[in-house]
């Protein structure tokens, strides 16, 4: 059974405009949510511009920007030569589990930051603060992902 176009489309706009409020660009936004509420879980991107009414410049830019994030996949449609944009049933996961590169590199830059300022100076106790807030929330964030792919395999993996 397939959702009617309009009310798939209301919802789009719906979801896109929460992640707009939480910092998402609108444009990303819109494409994820597409993404997000289409059947197959992936379309072209002249899919995509048809179903959000804007230009491929804007599907490109919004596709590039989701990837990096980890959010959306590019894959080659099968027999041409069409790009495919994919949203995976983990994306969440995915576009989470690739902020320990990020969390590691500012905590290196931190910790240098620590050395060069001294731990002994207001800011230097502060960025040796801001350090362990990140060096927690690593090991919580394994953690944590640890129970949710226990989590989702109790929900969704049956059999």
């Amino acid at each position: 059974m397939r959702a009617d176009a309009e009310i798939v489309s209301r919802f789009v706009e719906r979801f896109a405009s929460q992640l707009v409020e939480a910092g998402m660009a609108r444009m990303p936004s819109r494409v994820f949510a597409a993404l997000l509420a289409s059947d197959s879980g992936a379309l072209t991107a002249a899919e995509l511009g048809d179903r959000l009414r804007v230009s491929p410049a804007a599907v490109s830019g919004a596709v590039r920007y989701l990837t990096q994030q980890h959010m959306v996949s590019r894959e080659r449609e099968p027999g041409t030569r069409r790009d495919l944009f994919r949203v995976h049933s983990n994306q969440w996961y995915e576009a989470l589990g690739s902020r320990d590169a990020v969390l590691k590199r500012w905590e290196n830059a931190l910790r240098e930051g620590v050395a060069d300022l001294g731990a002994d100076t207001p800011a230097g106790r502060r960025l040796a603060e801001t350090l362990a807030f990140f060096e927690f929330l690593e090991v919580e964030l394994a953690e944590m992902m640890d129970r949710w792919r226990a989590h989702r395999k109790a929900l969704f993996e049956h059999g």
